[in-house]
């Protein structure tokens, strides 16, 4: 098996070095204190029960006439999709440290914080835990962006996991202490035929054939599923050495090409042999958020600037991957706070957060025009070959096509 490595080293630098805070003094300053958790505990909190509303941000994934809502460390709530005007709320898996999933005939893959965990959902009223990979995922909790200090002196142990954080106020470090704080996480090393379905533009789980591919900052991780109740690590392909330093964020898959959607770039991968995926080429920029989708020989990228993300304007990038060993930037469209995009039919649909959904006329690729703004607060789209999938804070819109760029709302789920 192979170890599993949390870079946090990475993540933790500090920020916000002066704290205005009516609640701060001289004396104190706010510390990301981990939350730890055994792998016991959670691997024994998977469950598979009735519906249930939820208040988790999430992602939305769609198989045949099943739509999945993935609550980021939450679950994964199912809806009988089948009428998209009245999709029905029927299952729930509790899958505290989900975040992405993969379905492929009968079966669903997801993640569990640092485990592959495989259901066999071939009877939706009884979904049943048939193989669990453990320690096949490596899993960096995000960093409290308010926090000044790392509380060093909450370690794992064995057996155990930082799932998260919180922040506390905490005695602020002097002199040598400083170093301390700055510097302790640089050495922290712990153990921590079938219908295929679609993901949004953020997934970052894709299948290929008998394999699946997952992602995490810096590799590639591939999965045998030949046999899915017999799913196993197949090997790990490290891509930094390409890929110029830059986070891995997103998975595109057309055909038998990878399209990686970097904090530097994208980078397309061959995978005509699916065990065996390696480097092709890359398009690089600034450092910035980055969803990827591809149709035909048309790359579209959002680029978002500012906060974590960088500070690059934001943008849409067009790119001709026509020769995927030499990508070509054809245009960039200026858009302000762009989310997940997806393409369909010569429509590119952009979530641009609260500045709502944006439909432009990609025709001519080269050359987008706006046609139309919807007035979503939404953060990613998955348009199908019937309708249009939309997801926002807490809701789950689905519109059907109308003519000059239209859409017109079937339903809203609110989550």
């Amino acid at each position: 098996m192979k170890k599993i490595t949390m870079l946090i080293a990475a993540v933790f630098a500090m920020t916000l070095l002066s704290c205005n805070s009516d609640e701060a003094s001289e004396e104190t300053a706010k510390f990301a204190v981990p939350v730890v958790k055994s792998l016991q505990e959670i691997r024994s909190s998977v469950s598979v029960g009735t519906a249930r509303q939820t208040h988790s941000d999430g992602k939305i994934y769609v198989v045949e006439d099943y739509l999945f809502y993935i609550a980021k460390e939450s679950g994964i709530h199912i809806f009988n999709n089948a009428n998209p005007a009245t999709p029905a709320n029927i299952a729930f898996i509790n899958l505290e440290g989900v975040h992405d999933i993969s379905v492929k005939g009968n079966y669903l893959f997801a993640d569990n914080y640092v485990d592959l965990l495989v259901f066999d959902i071939s009877d939706m009223q009884n979904i049943t835990l048939v193989k669990t990979v453990e320690n096949a995922i490596v899993f960096t909790p995000a960093y409290p962006e308010d926090a000044e200090f790392y509380d060093y002196t909450v370690v794992p142990g064995e057996g155990e996991i930082i799932t998260g954080f919180t922040v506390e106020w905490q005695q602020r470090p002097e002199g040598q202490e400083i170093f301390l704080a700055e510097s302790a996480l640089a050495g922290f090393d712990s153990a921590n035929s079938a219908a295929i379905g679609t993901g949004g533009s953020y997934a970052r789980f894709q299948i290929n054939n008998n394999a699946l591919y997952t992602i995490d900052a810096y590799k590639l991780n591939v999965f045998n599923i030949t046999n899915p109740e017999d799913t196993f690590f197949d090997k790990e392909v490290y891509m930094t050495q390409w890929f110029g330093g830059g986070e891995f964020e997103t998975l595109f898959i057309q055909k038998e090409t990878l399209f990686v959607g970097s904090t530097t770039g994208m980078y397309t991968v061959d995978a005509t042999d699916e065990f065996n995926p390696y480097f092709v080429s890359g398009f690089s920029h600034a450092t910035a958020c980055d969803p990827v989708v591809v149709f035909g020989n048309t790359a579209y990228i959002t680029v978002r600037g500012g906060s974590s993300c960088g500070a690059i304007e934001d943008q849409v990038n067009v790119i001709d991957v026509t020769d995927i060993s030499n990508p070509i930037l054809l245009s960039t469209y200026l858009l302000d706070q762009p989310y997940g995009l997806g393409i369909k039919n010569g429509i590119l649909y952009v979530a641009c957060g609260t500045n709502g959904l944006k439909v432009f006329n990609a025709v001519n690729s080269a050359n987008l025009v706006l046609e139309n703004t919807y007035a979503l607060d939404v953060k990613d789209v998955i348009p199908l070959d019937s309708h249009l999938i939309v997801v926002g804070n807490n809701t789950i819109t689905q519109f059907g096509y109308g003519p000059n760029f239209t859409l017109t709302q079937l339903s809203q789920i609110t989550l």
